[in-house]
């Protein structure tokens, strides 16, 4: 019920003159079927009592109901069709909201949110046939209720006919809920089964799969995984068809008990060949209605669990946060402080940070360095509002950022990561993400290319700025990782006057050099307007920041220059000491 309340409630907002013509034309066509049955009796009373002219006037009769029923489904598909198509168009709007409507990535963290994610992504495909599902299940509800009727008319008992497929339904209802539960059951392993594939298929996983000599490995893990997805699902579906046929079974008892009913009556006289033809017909038709009914409720109870699933994703995905609504300054005169700050991933109790207390001064720059795990990425993300701190604050010139409007200052960073992303749509779009006001600026486009030293880029892309890049869905211009990369660092210097500035190992699989190369084009590139955060576990690229801050276990060791912390011989001047050595033996 929640899922037909949805689709009509969701099509009514969407196009109510799609929806009612759709309701119209199939009321139309199911109301069609019992008509002709009653005109068809009246034809075989007519045609016995020799009747010639009201015989013909009755058959073509039945001639126009029968087109009208085999026409106005046609007619109908064609609106509700429309109207599916712009439903799905919405249910994916809606999940897209969800997914991006929240400042943080804590629901991304999330198993179920992303179990449930998945099941959506499986499911969105089928609102056209859940919407279909549900109109014509109404359409038999409402030839169910008009065959009824006449019925009654012929033989108060037959009334119960369509009341016998009641079991029948429910039966079928509690089949459909038994293969659901099946597949949310197996929907974790249907993950790790695509994920093998993609791991197996993907350029860029397939190598190392091909090079490790693991293909038969991921090959039967895989085999394993869609087997568990497999049983899982066959089980549901022979536990779900066994209730089903028992519910058919049921309903064909009560079919053949009806015919039996009228028979004996027609032998003692007491129903004449037009009704006796009448019940015969009505009685196929409902045996017909009964089934449709059940395949349509079947349908529409599993397209349509994506209702279930939407509440289920906007539960995970709420922000549990009350969002700031100040507005990040201009420009920072002091800088970012970090007071007392820890933080835990949802649903973990272990600290990646645990009291950490620094200052970031504006206009300067400062390197997180500390080993693997140390919690440097975890502050740059608490930095940037993609998390909260689980304890303590985080000041911009003097405001709490959790009072910031997050969305306000967001827009007011600029960033590049080491999984940055590679957007495969035209070279304009790919940099213009970086500020979107820009997206149509051809001049601020250049210029940021040229501060990354990207212009070439443009050159050598088919169409230039209005080129395709990537492979992703069409025959684009192909880039290396470096080109890439600096696409990455286009779109961050981009950003018009950002408060903080952010590169979190973007270079990790550049060599030294061009990583040191990297880092001054962006702080060549980079604003007074703010402060500026980089990670690298290179040194040399290190020693360029203003202060070091070196992070161990989540905790800050050591802070100051360069020259101060290796003076002050601890943990920084032991780890420079020792990737200095691998580069002097």
């Amino acid at each position: 019920m929640a899922s037909a309340r949805y689709l009509l409630a969701l099509g009514w907002r969407l196009s109510p003159a799609r929806l009612l013509t759709s309701v119209g034309l199939l009321a139309a066509g199911y109301v069609a079927a019992p008509v002709a049955a009653v005109l068809l009796a009246a034809f075989t009373e007519a045609a016995l009592d020799g009747r010639g002219d009201a015989a013909l006037t009755l058959s073509v009769g039945i001639g126009l109901v029968l087109v009208l029923d085999l026409t106005m489904a046609h007619f109908a598909h064609l609106s509700y069709y429309e109207l599916a198509q712009l439903q799905q168009l919405a249910i994916g709007r809606e999940i897209a909201d969800v997914v991006n409507g929240s400042p943080g990535i804590e629901a991304l963290d999330n198993p179920r949110f992303s179990e449930t994610l998945t099941q959506l992504g499986d499911r969105i495909f089928q609102v056209r046939a859940a919407l279909e599902a549900l109109l014509l299940l109404g359409g038999s509800l409402l030839q169910g209720l008009l065959t009824a009727v006449v019925l009654a008319r012929v033989d108060p008992w037959l009334v119960l006919l369509p009341l016998a497929a009641v079991p029948a339904v429910l039966a079928g209802s509690r089949a459909q809920r038994i293969v659901d539960a099946a597949r949310a059951g197996s929907a974790s392993e249907l993950q790790l089964a695509r994920h093998l594939v993609e791991i197996g298929t993907t350029a860029a996983t397939a190598k190392e799969i091909r090079l490790f000599g693991a293909r038969q490995a991921v090959t039967e893990r895989h085999g394993a995984a869609w087997r568990g997805v497999t049983e899982r699902q066959l089980g549901g579906e022979l536990r779900g068809a066994m209730i089903r046929a028992a519910g058919q079974i049921w309903f064909a008892a009560a079919y053949g008990a009806a015919i039996l009913l009228v028979l004996r009556r027609a032998a003692r006289g007491e129903a004449g060949v037009g009704e006796l033809v009448l019940t015969l017909t009505l009685a196929v038709q409902v045996g017909g209605q009964v089934a449709a009914a059940l395949g349509q409720l079947g349908r529409l109870q599993s397209a349509g669990r994506i209702t279930e699933l939407l509440a289920e994703l906007r539960s995970l995905g709420a922000v549990s946060q009350d969002s700031g609504r100040d507005v990040p300054p201009p420009a920072l005169r002091e800088g970012i402080r970090l007071e007392h700050v820890s933080f835990a991933y949802p649903g973990s109790d272990r600290k990646i940070l645990d009291d950490v207390s620094l200052f970031l001064p504006a206009d300067s720059s400062t390197a997180l360095v500390g080993e693997n795990g140390a919690g440097k990425s975890t502050l740059v993300k608490l930095l940037c509002g993609l998390y909260r701190p689980t304890e303590g604050r985080i000041l911009v010139d003097g405001t709490d950022l959790a009072d910031l409007d997050p969305e306000q200052w967001q827009q007011r960073l600029a960033t590049l990561f080491q999984d940055f992303a590679r957007v495969e749509l035209t070279l304009r779009e790919s940099v213009g993400v970086g500020r979107l006001e820009a997206l149509d600026d051809d001049a601020a486009l250049r210029a940021a290319l040229s501060d990354a030293r990207a212009g070439v880029l443009e050159d050598e892309t088919p169409g230039g700025l209005d080129g395709l890049i990537g492979r992703g869905y069409g025959d684009g211009r192909e880039f290396s990782g470096g080109q890439w990369q600096s696409l990455g660092l286009a779109r961050t210097v981009l950003r018009a006057d950002p408060l903080l500035l952010v590169l979190d190992e973007p270079a990790a699989a550049l060599d030294a050099a061009a990583e040191h190369s990297l880092f001054e084009r962006f702080a060549a590139a980079s604003s007074a307007s703010g402060t500026t955060v980089f990670v690298s576990h290179r040194f040399s690229t290190v020693r360029l920041a203003d202060r070091i801050v070196v992070l161990d276990g989540g905790r800050v060791a050591e802070a100051g220059s360069h020259q101060e912390l290796m003076a002050r011989q601890g943990l920084y001047q032991e780890m420079f000491d020792l990737q200095a050595g691998a580069y002097t033996a």
